[in-house]
């Protein structure tokens, strides 16, 4: 390997130039207006892919003793440190809890996920019910929806520890609801207004120890990918041939480059509220239907800690369906705030989506 001709190492470092400036390409997409720029927008998504790629050729340069030709991927893996630590953090789990912490749970339930047989108690509504959180906010949320999913009667019964709800309505069709479930006292809930037909935002203020604490449940603009479309994403996957893989990532990217057009301008919404309320406790969660390394994300949590980031270890798949193996789900909280053992809850699978909970400590409270 030492003994590599001088074109093959000069063609070998060009592809790993182009790598690299893909991968920082993608690692500051983030910054690019989805409005003006959607496909460059959607970037992001490949972060994970060409990070793995420039780790690969760092290795290769230090194996074969080509030194000066590590510096290239260095660079690069130097240069996005933060997207990487966003992406994939490495936080170890603590057993020592502040006093006065709450636990918050987000968790897109999928109308109550697929139904359940006669006489058996629905998972997802006997996970919520142990999950022992003070604060569970849903996205999509639909009881009764067949005689085979449980009744709002039943997720009230089942939901009796949490004595304060509300349940909401978003986007312009109404068809869609998100609902909050509490143990402390909910002083005031309204809309957050955006465009979107069936997609919104509630804020409420909770009484927390005689403090106000800001909640915003979120579900953003989803990426209007059917079944048909994500069979064509998971055949890209499995059976790569070249023309294939040309007109579906032109049919993919096309959707997706609409869906990120649309949640731009809902995520600034969401960050002007969270700037212009004034309070010192805020936690904004939910599903946001993009990547950590994404606009939305970066401009929603520009005055925010993402709790996963601060507190949580490894890529935290949140969506679980079709191979689309990505963290949507997210808890950010304001800085006054300090979040513990943020988790994606991989042990229960009957939404396409897992939970994410976290616990929450006011600033320096022990």
């Amino acid at each position: 390997m030492k003994h590599l001709g001088r074109l093959v190492v000069a063609v070998i470092l060009g592809v790993n130039l182009l790598f690299t400036a893909l991968l920082l390409a993608a690692a500051y997409s983030p910054w690019v207006q989805p409005v003006r720029h959607p496909v460059l927008a959607c970037l992001g998504l490949t972060f994970p892919i060409f990070l793995l790629t420039d780790v690969v050729f760092l290795i290769f340069w230090i194996v074969i003793q080509k030194y000066r030709c590590a510096l290239l991927p260095l660079a690069g893996l130097l240069l996005c440190i933060p997207q990487t630590r966003t992406y994939l953090p490495l936080n170890c789990h603590t057993n020592t809890l502040p006093a006065g912490c709450i636990k918050t749970l987000s968790y897109n339930i999928m109308g109550f996920g697929d139904s359940t047989p006669k006489g058996q108690e629905n998972p997802i509504l006997a996970y919520l019910k142990e999950s022992d959180a003070d604060i569970i906010c849903l996205q999509e949320y639909a009881p009764g929806r067949t005689n085979r999913h449980p009744s709002q009667d039943d997720v009230t019964r089942a939901l009796a520890d949490w004595p304060y709800h509300r349940i909401d309505a978003v986007g312009e069709s109404k068809g869609n609801r998100i609902a909050c479930y509490s143990k402390l006292p909910i002083l005031s809930a309204r809309p957050l207004p955006y465009a979107s037909a069936s997609n919104g935002s509630m804020m409420y203020e909770l009484d927390w120890g005689g403090d106000t604490l800001l909640l915003v449940n979120n579900h953003l603009e989803s990426n209007k990918l059917n079944s048909e479309d994500k069979v064509v994403y998971e055949g890209l996957l499995s059976d790569p041939e070249k023309e294939k893989v040309k007109s579906g990532v032109r049919h993919l990217v096309g959707k997706l480059a609409d869906a990120v057009a649309l949640r731009a301008p809902q995520a600034d919404s969401i960050a002007r509220a969270v700037a212009r309320s004034g309070h010192r406790y805020i936690v904004v969660c939910g599903d946001f239907n993009d990547s950590p390394i994404s606009y939305a994300h970066r401009v929603i949590s520009q005055e925010l800690n993402d709790a996963f980031t601060e507190s949580g270890c490894g890529p935290g798949i949140s969506y679980n369906q079709n191979k689309f193996y990505f963290r949507i789900d997210n808890l950010l909280t304001s800085p006054a705030l300090t979040a513990y053992n943020c988790r994606v809850d991989r042990s229960i699978r009957h939404s396409d989506h897992y939970p994410i909970a976290c616990y929450v400590a006011k600033e320096g409270k022990k």
